[in-house]
């Protein structure tokens, strides 16, 4: 089979039972060599997936704003090195010891800061859940009364380092709590992203979310309560994307379409939108051997975990870049060969963390 064949058997298998609907987007140097736009939006009103439908993008939301600061980097708004104190004085979060280290804008975009999802304080939102309506920046003081997790440089841990980076851009460009304005400044409005946004304001185009079941996916309520081996417990909040008074959360706060996001790739991969440096450094392994256990065969660069070891990860080959976004969105790169998949569903887990992904991985990379 070719590559149309083969990732066309995987959207077949999934639809129903497992994917709801989703966006598949497939380039090769830039050039579109695949796309399909395939189930539902909204199943029970019979709306069918288009390919401008809108997605909640958790985590995809990350290389976003991370793109943005490499961006500012560039143009010698800000450094790798400089402490995250220099833009926001408040942010001096307690070492395990007591102490209060530097953060760097390098620590941060490599998960090498401390700052973990495990050691949130109970009162900070984490961009996706049912939380008070307060402006980012209320919600990163919150975040620097708490605990890091081991000090900045000496260990990785999935977190809220990004949400701190758009405080960071945010700061730069003028105001703490409007990322969206760096981030459109930057990124969105010189590639286009007309749709990527921290608010939806167009309903209609708007997936409506669903979650793992068994016969097939169920509809989210709200707020939601989702658990599974794979993606742990959360609570989700379906109407989030909505409230324009919510802090605007670089982690997991934005919505926006498969066709955008592709944009935001192919200008780093096949195009100029970085230094070369910057890109080459952007797609290579920052963090050396942190991550092990599932993790061990990968590790991390400032986008996205770096494929280290093929055979650890079931990944086909190393240098392979991958991410995603729990809401159900996908997406991985292979740097040489300069092809890129986008696979934006509306189905959590299995559209990030489940076989779909990885039957997609298989179907492009393997």
């Amino acid at each position: 089979m070719d590559l149309g064949q083969r990732v066309d058997a995987v959207v077949d298998a999934a639809l129903g039972s497992r994917i709801v609907g989703c966006v598949v987007l497939v380039h090769d140097k830039g050039q579109r060599v695949y796309a399909r736009a395939a189930g539902f939006a909204d199943r029970e009103a019979g709306v069918p997936v288009r390919e401008d439908t809108i997605f909640r993008l958790a985590s995809v939301t990350k290389p976003i704003v991370a793109a943005a600061a490499l961006k500012m980097i560039d143009l010698g708004l800000l450094s790798l090195d400089d402490p995250v104190t220099k833009y926001l004085p408040f942010f001096t979060p307690r070492a395990p010891d007591g102490t209060t280290p530097v953060i760097t804008v390098r620590h941060l975009l490599t998960h090498t800061s401390g700052i973990a999802y495990s050691k949130i304080p109970d009162d900070v939102s984490r961009g996706s859940d049912p939380f008070p309506l307060f402006p980012l920046e209320e919600n990163l003081r919150r975040l620097a009364r708490g605990e890091l997790a081991f000090p900045p440089g000496e260990g990785w841990a999935y977190g809220m380092s990004i949400d701190v980076l758009g405080g960071v851009i945010g700061a730069i460009n003028g105001d703490i709590s409007d990322v969206e304005a760096a981030a459109r400044r930057y990124v969105l409005d010189p590639l286009g992203m007309v749709d990527t946004r921290f608010t939806v304001t167009d309903r209609a185009r708007l997936a409506v979310p669903y979650g793992d079941g068994d016969p097939e996916p169920f509809r989210m309520a709200e707020p939601q309560f989702i658990h599974n081996a794979i993606g742990g417990p959360h609570t989700m909040s379906p109407v989030r994307i909505f409230q324009k008074e919510a802090a605007q959360s670089s982690g997991s706060g934005m919505a926006g379409t498969a066709g955008d996001f592709m944009k935001l790739l192919d200008a780093i991969v096949v195009g100029d939108f970085l230094k070369p440096e910057t890109r080459d450094a952007a797609l290579s392994n920052q963090v050396g051997s942190f991550l092990t256990g599932r993790r061990g065969g990968e590790q991390f660069g400032y986008l996205g975990a770096v494929i280290t070891d093929a055979r650890a990860t079931g990944w086909p080959r190393e240098g392979l870049i991958r991410w995603g976004g729990i809401w159900g969105n996908n997406w991985a790169l292979d740097p040489k060969t300069r092809t890129i998949a986008v696979a934006f569903t509306n189905t959590m887990y299995e559209g990030s963390d489940g076989r779909f992904r990885d039957e997609l991985r298989d179907a492009v990379f393997g």
